[in-house]
């Protein structure tokens, strides 16, 4: 999507200009915020001497929240849960990466409209698709995707729509997992046991740095050695106990910090009209985690 209506100020030395009367504001609107997208953009913005501000945000009125991205001039909106689903009745316009999945991360408001227009999409659902593309997943191989929650929804999603056909969601809840097998057409089973599939997802929180399952590996040393390539969306840390497994068994791997890293990206175009090089997503995405 363009920044129609947006012509943000560059400082042509590189630096953020002061903050001023028409310095563009973006924010995060999450029920427990996290500095990642605020470090992020306001990383680039810093480095690519862009005009914009961003701040992130916790609210118990998301109605009235979006209310004030309209009538505020707030040109952009990152959105996690539990508000994914509430806004879509909110904005103007829903693109298909977001009707795929029946939620919303990311919301831009073009300011040349009077009043504003809000269109919101996803992210996280479109990075996903770029990795599968960039790393060049063959779609003919089942995936098995191990969670059902949101990011499990866009995972999925993101792989049935790139023509995988064939895939297994792995859930110990049953509702959830038989239901979003049941939307993608793919099968559902309680547990990995002794399945395999040449492309392994997780998308749970077994692996993330803090949590109780911090030192395990989603998946099993034989589960792992018989992939072709071996997917964590587990962004923190970047190298969790099964990217490491992957890497130690030879296998090609995509990690939880490239996704993150390409969702904000996408997210920062969007929201300024400009796209960072390779090198300055790294580098604002390593800022971010640190």
């Amino acid at each position: 999507m363009s920044a129609e209506g947006l012509r943000p100020s560059l400082n042509t030395e590189g630096r953020r200009p002061p903050l001023n009367k028409d310095t563009i504001v973006c924010i995060s609107l999450a029920s427990r915020p996290s500095n990642h997208g605020t470090r992020f953009h306001n990383y680039l913005y810093d480095k690519l001497g862009l005009d914009f501000l961003y701040k992130a945000f916790t609210t118990t009125d998301i109605a009235a929240a979006i209310g004030g991205v309209r009538a505020l001039g707030i040109r952009g909106c990152s959105v996690s849960m539990p508000f994914k689903q509430d806004v879509m009745a909110l904005v103007d316009e829903i693109e298909p990466s977001a009707r795929a999945i029946d939620a919303v991360n990311t919301i831009v408001n073009d300011l040349s409209v009077p009043g504003g227009y809000l269109v919101a999409s996803n992210t996280d659902y479109i990075a996903v698709q770029t990795l599968i593309e960039q790393h060049g997943l063959a779609k003919d191989d089942p995936v098995l995707i191990l969670g059902s929650g949101g990011m499990a929804n866009a995972v999925g999603a993101a792989f049935r729509d790139k023509g995988f056909r064939r895939g297994t969601i792995v859930a110990r809840n049953r509702d959830t997992g038989s239901a979003l097998a049941s939307r993608l057409g793919y099968d559902y089973a309680p547990e990995v046991g002794d399945r395999t599939a040449p492309v392994l997802v997780n998308v749970t929180p077994i692996g993330m740095a803090g949590g109780p399952d911090a030192q395990r590996s989603a998946f099993g040393p034989q589960t792992v050695a018989a992939a072709a390539v071996v997917f964590d969306v587990v962004a923190m840390p970047a190298e969790t106990p099964l990217i490491s497994a992957a890497r130690a068994a030879g296998k090609p791997v995509i990690t939880g910090a490239q996704v993150i890293a390409l969702q904000a990206a996408e997210q920062f175009e969007r929201y300024t009209g400009v796209r960072p090089t390779a090198e300055q997503v790294a580098e604002a995405s390593a800022f971010s985690r640190a």
